[in-house]
């Protein structure tokens, strides 16, 4: 992240860039998706997992050589929550980066729906309207708290590493996109049929506050599992992985 940026443009680069993932994951999955559990007679052409799962990994990617010279493209509370920890990132400037992220979800998740309602007999239905994330009834593959609880932890404490390790020191430079933009499909490949993959709370934040129901109500785990996982991973790298601090 460049030095003396003000917070201002920051704060305008997450909100574009959470704004861009959204729309390009999230969007992807309500406008040109078709996944085994719907009607693929209705959009013979869509996309399936891989697609979607394709799509929010290319909205990292873009994201990142775009926005990363200027706040650093964390277009998630929990990198952002997991760079604190790992000492990576002020305290003081955690707050106004999930307020832009939030709000950039918040008015992608909007868009998406405005858009969607353009199409003859949509409405806010089903599992996963929006595609927001849940579990049980809410759960495209109708896992339950659980596993919905440990694969959201367990997945964003390895991206986390992931974006660590990348934007290490002695990593190669100007490349940190490209395996970021990776984990976060594979990420999706793995965690889909789980909770439809959140791994980030402002991400799920920006449809569910749209969908309403249940989605709001299920919405504290897409918080709380992802920035526990962060926070566990930035400890770990700041304490045994850092190349600051290996022997």
């Amino acid at each position: 992240m460049a030095l003396g940026v003000p917070i201002s443009k920051k704060f305008l680069a997450e909100f574009i860039g959470t704004f861009w993932l959204v729309l390009g994951g999230c969007g992807s999955a309500v406008l040109a998706a078709v996944f085994p559990y719907d009607n693929a007679a209705a959009n013979p052409l869509g996309l399936g997992f891989l697609g979607v799962a394709l799509a929010f990994g290319l909205t990292v990617l873009t994201a990142a050589y775009a926005i990363g010279h200027i706040s650093g493209c964390h277009i998630n509370p929990a990198v952002t929550f997991g760079l604190w920890s790992a000492g990576k990132f002020p305290g003081s400037k955690v707050l106004p980066y999930v307020v832009a992220q939030v709000l950039g979800a918040l008015t992608a998740g909007g868009l998406i729906y405005g858009i969607a309602g353009g199409r003859e007999g949509f409405t806010l239905s089903g599992s996963n309207p929006l595609a927001t994330n849940g579990w049980g009834t809410h759960s495209p593959g109708g896992y339950g708290f659980w596993a919905a609880l440990l694969i959201e932890l367990v997945l964003t404490f390895i991206f986390l590493l992931v974006i660590l390790g990348s934007t290490d020191r002695l990593a190669p430079s100007g490349f940190a996109g490209v395996p970021i933009g990776l984990s976060l499909t594979l990420i999706h490949l793995i965690s889909i049929p789980i909770t439809n993959t959140s791994v980030n709370p402002a991400r799920s934040t920006g449809v569910a506050l749209w969908a309403g129901g249940e989605a709001v109500g299920q919405l504290w785990l897409f918080w709380f599992a992802p920035i526990v996982g962060a926070l566990l991973a930035g400890w770990l790298y700041s304490n045994f992985l850092d190349s600051d601090t290996v022997g």
